[in-house]
């Protein structure tokens, strides 16, 4: 369902959400530790700022870090530079040429609530929320000491 591209990007804003906190984080870093082209990962952290997901930091100790707390950024924020609106028809992904809410293919239906709830994660997901480590969640995975 992501493009390369959609991917690397929310790739890059997990990596700054938990590694940028202590200040700016240089692109080639961030290429080199998630094994993304140098290239191709600077034109979608430049894009990432022109939306104001990130802020970046020119010079030898300049870099890349988030724009606002990660708590406040929706991964649909993220991947907005890269795709359409969320919600608009691109068409059937089935290759049908007539194919609509009036006139569906045979997989309209069920493609329907599948997009709509990816659509809904997006929305209402944030990069904090993906980026936390699972013991950070409080969800009861901490071991438990043993009595003796």
């Amino acid at each position: 369902m992501l493009s390369l591209t959609n991917e690397y990007a929310l790739r890059a804003a997990v990596y700054l959400a938990q590694h940028g906190t202590d200040g700016p984080v240089p692109g080639r870093h961030i290429a080199k530790e998630l094994g993304i082209p140098p290239n191709y990962l600077s034109s979608i952290l430049r894009s990432l700022v022109r939306v104001g997901v990130l802020q970046a930091s020119p010079g030898k100790s300049g870099g890349f870090r988030m724009a606002r707390s990660a708590k406040e950024i929706r991964l649909c924020e993220v991947l907005a530079p890269f795709e359409p609106v969320l919600g608009v028809h691109q068409g059937c992904p089935f290759g049908n040429a007539v194919c609509s809410d009036s006139d569906p293919c045979s997989g309209h239906d069920r493609w329907k609530r599948v997009k709509r709830e990816f659509e809904r994660f997006l929305m209402d997901t944030t990069v904090y929320d993906v980026s936390i480590q699972k013991q950070d969640r409080g969800s009861g995975s901490q071991r438990r000491r043993k009595r003796t």
